[in-house]
Order: C-alpha cells, then structure tokens, then sequence
C-alpha cells in the first residue's frame, strides 16, 4: 500500500526544511508498519503554515495540483497534513482515490472511545474553524469546548519541550473545565512531537493523535476498497472525463517529496 501525506504548505523553504519532512516521514511509517510505504509531499508555494482560513484557501490550488500529480504516480490514499482539513470538499471532488483529512478523522474515532471530547490546538483563531469542521464531520453535540496553547505552529517545531508544557497544561485545563472524557490534538505538529500518547499514559484518558488516526483510516478505506461518495462529492463538470486533466488546477513545478 502506497499513502501520500500531502503538506499544504511548502515545508522545504521553511526554517523547519527537509530535514523536518524527513523526521516526519520516518514517524509516518514508523506508524503506519511495514506494509505501507509513505512519501511526504510538500506543495511548491502557498503560506508557511495554515493557521487561518485564509490560509487555507491561498494553499488549496496548489494541493490540486500535487493531489492528482500523486494519484498518477500511483498512491492509494492521500492524507492532507493539517489539522484543518484544508480543501477537503473540493480535492474529494477530483480525486479518484480516496483523501482523508486528519480532523474528521480523529473527532469521529473520539466519539469511539468516550462520550464528549475536547480539542486542544494552537491558536484562538483557529477556533471557529475547528467548531466547523465538527458539525461538518456530525459531532459537534459530542464536542465539549477547543482550547488553544496560544502557540504558533513554527514555534510547536522549534522548541519541544516547552511545546510540551504547554499542551499539557490546556489538556489538563480542558479536563478540569468540562466533562470531557477524550481529547483530541488539533494539529499535525503537536501529532509529530509524540505527545498524545505520552498524554494518554499521563493524564489518563484517551488523547488522540490526529496523524495516527488519518494514516490508519486511510489504510481501512483502501483495504476495503472504500471511496467518497461521487453522489456527495460530485465530479466538476468542467474536468474532464480522463483522469490525468489537470487543465483546471494550477500548473507548477512538482512538489518536494522525502521517503524515510
């Protein structure tokens, strides 16, 4: 099984770099066991990180770009690698394999493990957005409250340990607060620092890590030859019937792409 977790932002000219998507491709497939191969790729422009909506829109045309580039080059699910599920309605629309967003994925495998869960992520702005993406995913009744650590994401990968401090603290906050009885991480980078699970052994309670819970949906929908629905996320009728048209999508040069 092949899996691309596709970076909405172009991670190589960050101060993070390559060596960061290597350290990340290496943890994926670490997660992901000996049967699955990942290769992480970044798209070729767009912002540094998303962390608004805006954000998100300004990364999306370059997504469709690198999406049906990895389709052609043979990949059998695309993860998007934000929390934000950025362009996930759309890249569903022409993707011909199966795209899972890391935030649907890891609300809905809370509502598995408990009966309310709260979202720790980065910022307050991201807040409205997070809440959206629960009703969009049907779980908003079971979301307690977001959180946020009031850090940026180049922050998160710049100093660990007080990453660290700080997530634990607003997880700690987020029990304390409400009745939740499951967390969820909301973001990729607090995913890749491996704290949900040191959490889980420490605080008690289900933490989710929302890589972990993407890579291993995506590996069920292709062991069960499962796709999005094409009567929910309807082909553009502008593109074409062949699978290779790109004409619509933002032309480019081919994103980075690491293997560990």
């Amino acid at each position: 099984m092949h899996l691309t977790y596709l970076l909405p932002a172009p991670m190589h000219v960050t101060p993070l770099g390559e060596t960061e998507m290597r350290r990340r491709a290496t943890l994926l497939g670490e997660w992901a066991g000996e049967s699955t191969r990942i290769t992480v790729a970044a798209v070729d422009n767009g912002p540094a990180s998303v962390e608004s909506a805006y954000e998100e829109y300004l990364a999306i045309p370059a997504m469709g770009t690198a999406l049906r580039r990895a389709e052609r080059s043979g990949t059998d699910a695309i993860i998007l690698g934000c929390f934000g599920d950025p362009g996930l309605d759309g890249l569903r629309e022409i993707a011909v394999k199966p795209v899972v967003g890391p935030a649907g994925a890891a609300m809905a495998l809370a509502c598995t493990l408990g009966h309310r869960f709260s979202v720790v992520t980065v910022a307050d702005g991201v807040r409205p957005l997070l809440r959206r993406l629960a009703w969009e995913t049907g779980v908003l009744p079971a979301l307690c409250e977001i959180r946020s650590v009031e850090l940026s994401v180049l922050a998160i990968n710049t100093d660990h340990d007080a990453a660290y401090a700080a997530l634990r603290t607003e997880c700690e906050r987020a029990l304390d607060a409400t009745e939740a009885d499951t967390l969820v991480l909301g973001c990729m980078s607090m995913g890749f620092l491996g704290s949900a699970e040191r959490l889980s052994t420490e605080l008690g309670v289900p933490v989710v890590n929302p890589i972990r819970a993407a890579v291993h949906h995506a590996q069920a929908l292709h062991r069960m030859g499962l796709a999005p629905s094409r009567r929910a996320y309807r082909r553009p009728a502008a593109l074409a019937d062949d699978a290779g048209d790109t004409s619509l999508l933002h032309q480019a040069a081919g994103p980075l792409e690491v293997t560990p």
